[in-house]
């Protein structure tokens, strides 16, 4: 939620950054959110001034009955006795404006980082860098369907049984890699500073609420019948959520959080789920990161977060860019996007495997996280998210990738001593029934 001070202070640097997320809809917000807060400001002083009011009285009160003036006490008794009923009345109102004002200011985005590239939807976010050699086959290389169904380590026939579509079972070396990734990608966050947490798996509408947007909400996230719950669509929202009403030492800052967890969601939408895969799919594992910081040092640890992704994925050799997101396609929390992806030989085009975002003091601000200094001032922290891997995208990426002609898969050397130091996925070979011996 963008700072009402910036709109009060300058309300066409706000209404210029709506343009250039191309919802020039919501621009009349801003003149109706300043109307609202005009209000709310007249309010608030008059209730300011009640409760004025209603201390000098008291204290009239107090002298008129120490030089036993009955009749002067009397009157200022009854004058008082009303103050209460018009505070509350005033506050009443106070509060309502409180709630219009939030919920418009709820609409507005975040203000855009000069960097980002100007666009009006994804067919515009810019390549910034490639990391690693794209493989060249002398053989078409198959899809991850392809090669964990030939090689029986991916099953979605019994899948689609048991829980219909967008479901797997992983088998076998399949399932040992997806944990051998899961293992990794702990111990290199932990290495890289961050602190490890298991969190709930599910969360209660007001941590909910503050942390996803309401088409989040419809389209992505699963409601638990009959309970105040959510399940988690990623860890991110349960690792923020815990600092929620919150008010933290500057001392403690930056706060810097790492977390393992299964994920769900809905995916409903425009890309909905692969009839077949692990791709897109209602269940699935994430490594995800959070940080709460000063506000001069979100950028600084953006630029970390980018580079911790990138160094992971490096290490397996997996050949990946850095995607740019644009400002149409930049959800409205978020000051920065970028997207990690890695690179897909059967379909000869990159997609996402992470992302890292600086929610500068917007998230924060939704959520009531507080920060405090050395001098006692509090301030809204900054507080970023990143995706260091989704675990099912990161397999699809070292089947397509590490195929080989025999329909083998090679595994990535930093993975194989989370394996048992095995180097390749073979199909095993089912042993042959043997012959009774014949008796003489």
């Amino acid at each position: 939620m963008i700072d009402i001070k910036l709109i009060r202070e300058n309300p066409e640097i706000v209404k210029e950054n709506i343009k250039k997320k191309f919802q020039n809809n919501k621009i009349h917000l801003v003149d109706k959110i300043i109307e609202i807060d005009e209000s709310w400001r007249n309010l608030k002083a008059k209730a300011d001034l009640l409760r004025h009011e209603r201390n000098t009285i008291s204290k009239e009160i107090s002298e008129a009955k120490k030089t036993k003036n009955e009749a002067k006490a009397s009157a200022l008794l009854k004058t008082a006795k009303k103050i209460p009923e018009e505070i509350e009345k005033t506050e009443e109102k106070t509060n309502k404006l409180e709630e219009e004002r939030n919920l418009l200011l709820s609409q507005i985005p975040n203000i855009i980082n000069k960097n980002v590239p100007i666009g009006k939807d994804s067919t515009k976010n810019v390549e910034d860098k490639k990391f690693e050699k794209i493989p060249k086959f002398k053989f078409t290389p198959k899809n991850h369907v392809e090669l964990g169904e030939s090689l029986n380590i991916l099953d979605f026939d019994n899948s689609a049984k048991t829980s219909g579509k967008g479901f797997y079972y992983l088998k076998d070396d399949l399932a040992l890699l997806n944990q051998a990734i899961i293992r990794y990608g702990i111990d290199f966050m932990t290495k890289k500073g961050y602190s490890y947490i298991e969190t709930p798996l599910m969360l209660r509408s007001s941590v909910m609420n503050n942390v996803t947007d309401l088409n989040d909400q419809k389209n992505q996230i699963y409601k638990i019948e009959n309970e105040d719950l959510y399940l988690i669509g990623t860890s991110e929202h349960s690792l923020i959520g815990r600092f929620i009403d919150t008010t933290i030492q500057e001392s403690m800052l930056p706060i810097k959080n790492t977390s393992y967890s299964m994920c769900f969601r809905k995916e409903i939408g425009s890309h909905g789920i692969e009839e077949k895969g692990i791709f897109r799919t209602h269940q699935f594992n994430k490594i995800e990161m959070i940080s709460i910081c000063k506000p001069n040092d979100s950028m600084k640890i953006f630029e970390e977060m980018k580079k911790i992704t990138i160094d992971l994925f490096k290490s397996m050799k997996i050949p990946i860019r850095v995607l740019k997101i644009c400002s149409g396609d930049l959800g409205d929390l978020k000051h920065i996007q970028v997207d990690i992806e890695a690179w897909s030989p059967v379909k000869k085009e990159y997609y996402e495997v992470g992302s890292c975002s600086n929610l500068t003091d917007a998230q924060a601000r939704k959520l009531k996280i507080r920060a405090i200094g050395k001098k006692g001032e509090k301030y809204t922290p900054h507080t970023l998210n990143n995706t260091a891997v989704a675990t099912s995208r990161a397999l699809v990426a070292i089947l397509e990738n590490n195929q080989t002609k025999a329909g083998e898969i090679k595994i990535p050397k930093v993975l194989q001593k989370y394996m048992n130091n095995k180097k390749i996925i073979q199909s095993k070979k089912q042993e042959k029934p043997k012959k009774s011996k014949k008796k003489k």
